[in-house]
Order: structure tokens, then C-alpha cells, then sequence
């Protein structure tokens, strides 16, 4: 039973902002100005779609290390009578081909990239679900192109990182947008976009339409053949419109979990909350070395079932999803890992250690509405191609096909769907919206929410405590990567003599969970990861 006057009472709004609290409305984004775009909407009279577009936008600017408008993004929108899941999948390039595709042009380049869907689906949501103009849903982002934003300790970071990717793009149109004379930023260096800014403006003023059918589609189309890249001007002119689809539905302690249906990733995030549904809570709390190897035990059941049995809802359905939906099925699959567990797995390790990199925002407004909202390019500044002239970065999302078994849902075709595991997810108690949540961190991300619930729902914890608690995550081959916080030697002589490998990873690997609860008496608590750079704002 949920203890409300723990999670609700003993929130602690911060002094940085990590952690607000507000009776109106709530806006938690990955970053402070794209926060308070948001604000400055709901504000002006908008809803929480409009908010919502309008921080994406803004994080198009000031994180494009992890988004852009040259990326995807995907939502569930609560509208206050219906959950809406909007599939905004990228398209491969009419010339995308297996054998077009050399290994290493799937990481870096011009060759990298599907044909950008963020204008098309924030276009789209703004026309159907939006209240206020077009143009002022974008007024911040352009503000914030033109006058810049001074540059992080982590964004300085990722460009250290990153800068011998930017080196093999052979134009270096990547590093001459955002590193400064071919060099990182220094942190607190004012960085400024002018050409993004006037292609914002012209999207403000022509509608997102004008991206894909207009003067942008062809310097991308004239910029893509100069450089060898796939994407083409008819590409753009077809317009990768969304899909709203119905959201995959699960329960966890008697709160109903909504979240994002195939191509992403809300399946994992269900399975792994229904086997922890048939654990005790009591037990849970109570045994450490217990919860620990349950979590990992629960991470890598629902990571091999979700690689395992991949499902496209457009045209290869070979594999229903209802399995790993299906309660009572997690329950025989949680009895059966507490009796016997094999550590040692025959399966390859997952390729994941290259952390990919995705932003998320959620928002809630006075009128009931929601929104969860996760958007990527890919990899850490996504090909590292930017487009000419334009100023934005090409995404990298080929690497999320497959190219090996024909018959594979993701087997990369002309104008196909990559791969995601995004879960932008809605937990309801009763018949009302409790808490938006979501996250970046590829295949962390569902574990990451995982966690989250686990010490919200099961350990009272304020959701405060909840985001900031230790986190772990383990691969399919028996890899367990622990954060800090389980520097604990007898968690560590357990995992070692039941034969994990482990190791520590930095907190930017644990994904970063942007979440807002509605209390009781209808206020409004949010949190922004204090792994990464966000905010949560509100009034």
C-alpha cells in the first residue's frame, strides 16, 4: 500500500533546481532554458503539448549533444480523457541498403543518418493536441540559437570525448558548428548558433512543412550528394509523419503503467515491473542482497526477451507482443529465477558500452493534460556530420538496424524503422495521472525507471530520494555496472562469488530521469536528474 505521507511529505525542493515543487503546473527538461520554454508557455496560456514542443525545440539548441532536428522523437500524451502513444519513428533513406552500408558508416558521417522525424512530430502533436501559434511555441529556441548559452562541464566533456569522431568526418562540418576553432568549448563559453537560429525562424514562420518541402530539403539534399550521404530531397518531401499508436499497458503494486509500444521500449519496462509485482515487498527492503540480485536477475531476463523477440508493428509482426505483457507469464518467470539462476548465460555481450545519448522531458499542466516526451540522435552528437548552411547535426540511427538476417523486424530496407529503446511512460493511480517519468540511456533506460519506481512505490522514498538513489544495470553476458552508492563490500563479495563480472561506471551511464508527480492535494513535484544538467521548473 502507498505510504503518500512519506512520498509526498518528505520532498525536498532544492536550491539548483534539481528539485521543484508547484501548485499550477511542472516542466522537468535536461536543461535549465529549455525548462523554462516550457514555463514561459503554460505562462502564456498554452497546454502541456504546447510546453512540450516547445522545450524540445529549445533542447534542439542547448543539448545538441543529445537531440536535435535532425533526430527522432517519440511521446505518450495523456489528453485528460485518453492516453495517446506517438510512434515518431525515423525512415532509412530510399538508398538505403545493406550492401550500400559499410560498417564504420554507421557510426560517423553522412552516410549515418535516417531522414529526420522531430519537426514532422512536433508539428503534428502541436496541430492536433496544441493551443497557441505555431510560431510562438518556437519564439525560445530561436532566442536561444541567436544569443547563445554558455556551455556545461558535462557538454565540454562529451566534446573531449567525442573529438576524434568529429576528425573523421571528412569535411569537419560537425566540428565547425559546435567546437570552437576546431577545439571543446571551455565550460561557461557562450555558445552561439545563427545559421539554427534562422532556419528556426523560417520553420516559426512557414510551418514544420517547409523542412521537408522546402528550401532546407534541398540544401540537405545538395549537401548530402556533395558529401556522399543517402538522404534525398524526395526523402524529406514524403515527410516521416508519426503513428499514434495505442501505448502497451502493464500494473505495478496496483498503479496501472503506461508506456511506449514497439518500435520502443516500454515491453521491457513492463515485464521487468510485473516480475518485481510477484517479490514480496516486504522482502525487497528488508534483504539487500536479495533486491540486488533480483534486479539483475529481472534487468537481464527482460533485456533477452525484448532483443530476442523483436516486433515491428508496421509490416513484420512475426512475434506478438503480448508474452511480455502478460502477468501471470512474469510471475512463472519470476518464480522460476528466484529458485535457480545461471549466471553465466550463453550469449554474446551487448554492444552497448559506445552510450548512446537521448534526452527527456515530461510535463504536466493545471488541465490535467501529460506529456512524456524522449527525442535522440543517436549516439553523443549523432554522426557528427552537421548540415550545411543549416545547422543542425545529421542523426546516426543506421546503426540501429540490422544487417545480417533478412527475415529480422529492423533488417535495414528502403524507408524502414530503426530500432529504439526509449519508454516515455504515464503511471495512473486509479483513474487519474500520478507521475510522468522517462529517460535517456539506450538499453538503461528501462532498468533506470525500474529503479525508480522500485524505491518510489516500494521504499516510500520522495521522488526526490528516488532519482538520486544508486542504480545498477546488467548485461545479457553476466556484466553487472554499479554506480558509486554500491561500493559496498558485501554486495561485491556476493556478486563475485555467484560469478558477475563488475564494474563501476560514471553516473552519466545511468541514464537521467526526468519525472513529475501530482500529490493528493493536486500540487505538482518535479525532479531532474542530478546525474546530468536539468532542471525542473513550475508555478
Amino acid at each position: 500500500m502507498l505510504d503518500f505521507e512519506r512520498i509526498e511529505g518528505e520532498f525536498k525542493p532544492s536550491e539548483d533546481g534539481k528539485f521543484s515543487e508547484a501548485g499550477n503546473c511542472m516542466v522537468s527538461t535536461a536543461h535549465p532554458e529549455a525548462t523554462k520554454a516550457g514555463v514561459e508557455i503554460l505562462r502564456a496560456g498554452g497546454n502541456a503539448v504546447d510546453a512540450a514542443c516547445a522545450s524540445a525545440l529549445a533542447l534542439s539548441v542547448c543539448e545538441p549533444q543529445a537531440s536535435g532536428i535532425g533526430g527522432q522523437t517519440m511521446m505518450l500524451i495523456y489528453t485528460g480523457r485518453k492516453i495517446v502513444s506517438i510512434d515518431g519513428s525515423s525512415r532509412a533513406p530510399s538508398l538505403a541498403h545493406v550492401s550500400a552500408i559499410y560498417e564504420e558508416d554507421k557510426e560517423v558521417g553522412y552516410r549515418a543518418s535516417t531522414v529526420p522525424s522531430t519537426l514532422a512530430v512536433l508539428g503534428y502533436v502541436h496541430k492536433r493536441y496544441g493551443s497557441l501559434p505555431w510560431s510562438m511555441v518556437c519564439e525560445h529556441a530561436i532566442r536561444l540559437a541567436y544569443e547563445g548559452y554558455p556551455i556545461t562541464k558535462l557538454q565540454h566533456d562529451l566534446q573531449v570525448k567525442e573529438l576524434p569522431n568529429f576528425k573523421k568526418v571528412k569535411s569537419f562540418s560537425g566540428g565547425k558548428y559546435f567546437l570552437k576553432d576546431g577545439k571543446p568549448y571551455r565550460p561557461g563559453e557562450v555558445f552561439k548558433q545563427p545559421d539554427l537560429g534562422r532556419l528556426l525562424e523560417d520553420i516559426a514562420n512557414n510551418g514544420f512543412e517547409y523542412f521537408y518541402q522546402g528550401k532546407p530539403a534541398k540544401i540537405i539534399d545538395a549537401d548530402m550528394r556533395e558529401n556522399g550521404g543517402l538522404l534525398r530531397y524526395d526523402d524529406l518531401a514524403l515527410i516521416p509523419l508519426p503513428i499514434e499508436r495505442q501505448a502497451v499497458k502493464g500494473s505495478y503494486r496496483g498503479l496501472k503503467i503506461y508506456s511506449m509500444p514497439p518500435p520502443g521500449a516500454g515491453r521491457p519496462l513492463i515485464y521487468a515491473l510485473h516480475m518485481l509485482d510477484a517479490v514480496r515487498a516486504d522482502k525487497l527492503r528488508k534483504d539487500k542482497i536479495f533486491r540486488v540480485h533480483i534486479l539483475i536477475e529481472f534487468v537481464r531476463e527482460a533485456l533477452l526477451e525484448w532483443t530476442g523477440r523483436p516486433y515491428d508493428p508496421n509490416f513484420y509482426p512475426q512475434i506478438p507482443p503480448e508474452r511480455m505483457l502478460n502477468k501471470k507469464y512474469a510471475e512463472k518467470i519470476a518464480k522460476r529465477i528466484m529458485s535457480s539462476v545461471d549466471v553465466h548465460l550463453p550469449i554474446h555481450e551487448t554492444l552497448d558500452e559506445l552510450m548512446g545519448e537521448t534526452t527527456h522531458l515530461s510535463v504536466m499542466d493545471s488541465d490535467g493534460m501529460v506529456v512524456s516526451l524522449t527525442q535522440s540522435i543517436e549516439r553523443v552528437y549523432g554522426s557528427k556530420a552537421a548540415a550545411e548552411g543549416l545547422g543542425f547535426l545529421y542523426n546516426n540511427y543506421l546503426m540501429d538496424y540490422d544487417y545480417r538476417k533478412v527475415e529480422h523486424p529492423y533488417y535495414l530496407r528502403p524507408n524502414s524503422i530503426p530500432w529504439a529503446s526509449v519508454a516515455p511512460s504515464i503511471v495512473f493511480l486509479g483513474n487519474e495521472p500520478w507521475l510522468v517519468m522517462g529517460s535517456p540511456g539506450s538499453e538503461r533506460i528501462f532498468s533506470a525507471l525500474t529503479q525508480f519506481l522500485l524505491h518510489t512505490v516500494d521504499f516510500s522514498y520522495s521522488i526526490d530520494r528516488s532519482v538520486s538513489a544508486p542504480r545498477l544495470h546488467a548485461s545479457l553476458g553476466g556484466l553487472v555496472s554499479l554506480e558509486e552508492g554500491y561500493r559496498d563490500s558485501e554486495v561485491l563479495e556476493y556478486l563475485k562469488r555467484e560469478g558477475y563480472r563488475v564494474d563501476f561506471k560514471e553516473p552519466f551511464f545511468f541514464g537521467s530521469i526526468h519525472a513529475i508527480l501530482k500529490t493528493r492535494r493536486g500540487t505538482f513535484q518535479g525532479v531532474a536528474d542530478p546525474r546530468r544538467d536539468g532542471t525542473a521548473e513550475g508555478f
